[in-house]
């Protein structure tokens, strides 16, 4: 039975950890491109996504449990940013 919750735990520790990846890839993503590729992709200010995708890392790392609601909903967060933002943002030349 115990080999149940130690294999369980680290499959809890392993998604956390991707998850805090991806927040923080999103973060430094969004962190530096310029605030004008935002506007220019019609997507939401540079400001809101630092706001987001900062709140969702520092609360993934204070809240180890990766299925608590400040998880899920950083989490969600750091998705649509991967899925959607960024590679409309890529498609856009950096000035």
């Amino acid at each position: 039975m115990v080999e149940i919750f130690q294999f369980q735990s680290a499959v809890e520790t392993a998604i956390t950890f991707v998850l805090l990846a991806i927040k923080g890839f999103a973060f430094i993503d969004a962190a530096t491109r310029p605030a004008a590729q935002f506007l220019a992709a019609d997507k939401q200010t540079k400001q809101l996504w630092l706001i987001l995708l900062g709140l969702a890392f520092v609360a993934n790392l204070l809240i180890i449990q990766p299925i608590s609601l400040l998880n899920l909903a950083g989490t969600v967060a750091a998705l649509v940013y991967v899925a959607d933002v960024w590679p409309t943002l890529r498609r856009l030349p950096r000035r």
